[in-house]
This record gives C-alpha cells, structure tokens and sequence, in this order.
C-alpha cells in the first residue's frame, strides 16, 4: 500500500499544487498525493506553466480545501505543510501519523514581468523538488 501525503497550503492554487505534481510524477510509485488549502481557489496558471516545463501536467488538478478532504474521508499518513500560515491552521487529520512543514516563499506573490514572475514559480517549484528529494526519496516517512 503507497503511503499517502497531504500538501497544505493557504489557497491550493501553487505551492501545496506543485508539490502534489512533483510527488506523483517522481516519487508516484510509493505514494499517493493530495493536496488542498485553509481555503479553496483555483490552480494557479504560472504554477501549470512551470511544472509543464519540467514534463509534469497538472492543469487537471483543481483546488480543495482541507475541510473538503475531511468531509470526504480522505484518509493521510503524512501531513506535509508548505507555507507558515497553513501550519497555524491546518486541522488535524484522523489517522495521519506524521507532520512535516517547510515554508516555501509565494510565488503568487511576486510582482513584475511575465519573466519576473515565472522565475519565482521556477525557483519555488525546484525548491519543493529538493525538499521532496530529501523527505520522500529515500525510504517512506
């Protein structure tokens, strides 16, 4: 049974949403992602634009709240928040045996260009991907 890993973030709309991408695709074979925020929005376009740069689709994931995976009975091992404030609020969920937290800066946040702005994506989305490296690639947390 793949051990299943939970992002959270503050919107689900780029970090909680990359990493989930970032899991499946590299380290899909040993566990199932999710992710969902404090609040639900949407998926951030720059975020589908970096991680399609590396191979990776994720404009058919949608944005979720963490009530919404409750409510669903959505059952996690790992917890894995990504921002400061999600950690605040994150509730807790039945059955997850583990928590991790990395505060990754928001790209969404960024303001500037076009350029300017895929570069924050790029830069956090290769964030998640070392951190993730270290965390998941070597044996199950």
């Amino acid at each position: 049974m793949k051990t299943r890993v939970l992002f959270l973030c503050t919107h689900n709309s780029a970090r909680s949403q990359m990493a989930e991408g970032l899991l499946r695709h590299y380290y899909g074979d040993r566990f199932e992602a999710y992710s969902a925020g404090t609040v639900a929005t949407s998926v951030n376009p720059y975020a589908v634009r970096a991680m399609a740069e590396l191979g990776i689709d994720i404009s058919g994931q949608r944005s979720k709240s963490a009530v919404e995976l409750l409510e669903q009975g959505v059952e996690v091992d790992v917890v894995v928040t990504v921002c400061d404030r999600a950690r605040g609020e994150c509730p807790t969920f039945p059955g997850a045996r583990r928590y991790l937290h990395r505060a990754f800066e928001d790209p969404a946040a960024v303001e500037g260009s076009d350029e300017e702005k895929m570069e924050a994506f790029r830069r956090v989305r290769d964030q998640i991907k070392a951190f993730l490296d270290e965390a998941f690639g070597g044996e199950a947390p």
